[in-house]
């Protein structure tokens, strides 16, 4: 099983000329060892590009990735990462979600197919991230 960040399906979706190819290549890799999953907020995040629900639900459904919803331990666990974010001097607006998906990650132990490596790293160190090496940036 393979969590599925928001900035992934960005770029399949709107086929973003520099990271279409990358994304879809993992996304491929990803699914090949087992389950594809985004949960909640990766589905709110990643929605806006689709007009209605009925059309998003069957363009995941056709890709096999399933909303996988997560835990109480996975929100608790996403507020005191961005407490200690918070702690160092972190802007506290547009990043909570990150919190809530490297959490997932953390505490389900998923692997994270993700562009945005860097905050995950620093929050969640223990979580496999599937990203981008920085000379492909």
């Amino acid at each position: 099983m393979t969590l599925i960040d928001t900035n992934i399906l960005l770029d399949v979706f709107g086929r973003d000329p520099n990271w279409w190819r990358w994304s879809v290549a993992r996304l491929d890799d990803a699914a090949q060892h087992g389950p594809l999953l985004i949960n909640d907020i990766i589905y709110t995040e990643t929605s806006i590009r689709f007009p209605d629900i009925a059309e998003f639900d069957g363009v995941l459904a056709d890709m096999s990735i399933t909303v996988a919803p997560f835990s109480r331990q996975v929100a608790f666990v996403a507020g005191k990462a961005f407490a200690a974010y918070r702690g160092v001097g972190g802007r506290k607006d547009r990043v909570l979600p990150d919190f809530f998906i490297g959490a997932h990650a953390e505490v389900e132990r998923l692997p994270l197919l993700t562009r945005d490596a860097r905050r995950y790293r620093t929050y969640f160190p223990a979580i496999e991230l599937i990203a981008p090496d920085q000379r492909e940036n």
